[in-house]
């Protein structure tokens, strides 16, 4: 049986995803790990990962203001 680094696991719920002490003692193990990116998963979005779908498909098309239509679907 392996042994869980609880500092560690501890310092990434709490600090690396914001997590409230309840909202880490709530959790499986297998659900952190699936938050962590681990086991296979992909890694959870980070901010480049944003920027790249927000370039990707913007909002706005170029030149419109907010709140105005296109006409399309």
């Amino acid at each position: 049986m392996s042994r869980f680094d609880w500092p560690a696991l501890m310092r990434a719920g709490l600090y690396g995803l914001k997590l409230t002490p309840e909202q880490f003692w709530r959790l499986s193990p297998a659900e952190l790990r699936l938050m962590l990116g681990q086991d296979g998963a992909n890694a959870p979005l980070n901010r480049a990962g944003l920027d790249a779908l927000l370039e990707a498909y913007p909002d706005q098309k170029n030149g419109q203001r907010d709140g105005e239509c296109d006409g399309g679907e």
